[in-house]
């Protein structure tokens, strides 16, 4: 099973770029989207080509904001919105779909923003979100894909000693804040194959960062520790362009 995620900074805005070929390129059986940017109705219309999919969104209250997308060739079992905590449920950042052998968790989490102003509510959001997944690890596997807005490790950006501590996206907080959700039973499978690879899968739209490849690893796929055996690849497509991050993937077989 491939599974393909990517922040692509605007549905309709990738879909008027190359976006529909990359998408058939990749031929995934699951593609997580992120940062749609778009209303529902405005994202099942940005996808209508995409013929024999099963599409599903969830969108932010403000318009032209956040919002994230789940596409699969099988339909899901279940579709669970949100994480169920009313103040971290208006932003359209999480949306959850059940198959056979696990849970999809499909996330974008809060960026904590120019001069980290909403670093003490993304600390608050990243508790509840690990409550979040640990409650599902309680009936299934889990696993858990998108736009984390974190670099983990050092190894995980161009510039740490420059970032930490001063840039949303690598301070302590975030950090401790994604060492909590993998405490709670998962696997960065990029780390799980590729130990001491640097590669990115953000590069910031100032300061010509991609072609220089200053870049940051900030998407990512968990996967629930009792199925790291069956992880078979993980890679970053970082040749693939159309927004300022571009598509992580995940290979799953049978053990």
């Amino acid at each position: 099973m491939k599974l393909i995620s990517w922040n692509v900074n605007g549905i309709r805005a990738a879909v008027g770029k190359e976006f529909l070929k990359q998408f058939a390129e990749m031929d995934a059986d699951i593609f997580c989207l992120q940062e749609t940017k778009a209303q529902d109705d405005q994202v099942k219309e940005a996808l209508s080509n995409l013929n024999g999919y099963h599409i599903h969104s969830n969108s932010a209250e403000k318009k032209g904001y956040s919002g994230v997308c789940t596409i699969s060739k099988q339909p899901p079992l279940s579709v669970t919105y949100d994480i169920g905590i009313l103040e971290h449920d208006n932003e359209g950042r999480v949306l959850t779909t059940e198959y056979d052998n696990f849970y999809l968790v499909n996330v974008y989490v809060p960026n904590s923003g120019d001069g980290l102003k909403r670093l003490e509510y993304r600390a608050e959001w990243d508790i509840a979100f690990a409550q979040h997944l640990s409650s599902l690890r309680g009936k299934k596997n889990v696993i858990v894909t998108g736009d984390f807005n974190v670099a983990h490790q050092a190894i995980d950006l161009a510039r740490p000693k420059e970032n930490y501590n001063k840039t949303s996206g690598y301070t302590q907080v975030e950090i401790d804040g994604m060492t909590h959700i993998l405490s709670k039973g998962f696997t960065d499978s990029f780390r799980f194959v590729h130990p001491e690879k640097v590669q990115y899968s953000f590069w910031s739209v100032r300061f010509g960062a991609r072609p220089k490849n200053l870049g940051w690893r900030i998407d990512y796929f968990l996967v629930d520790e009792r199925m790291k055996e069956n992880i078979k690849e993980a890679f970053i497509l970082d040749q693939e362009m159309g927004s300022d991050h571009c598509p992580i993937g995940l290979v799953l077989g049978k053990t």
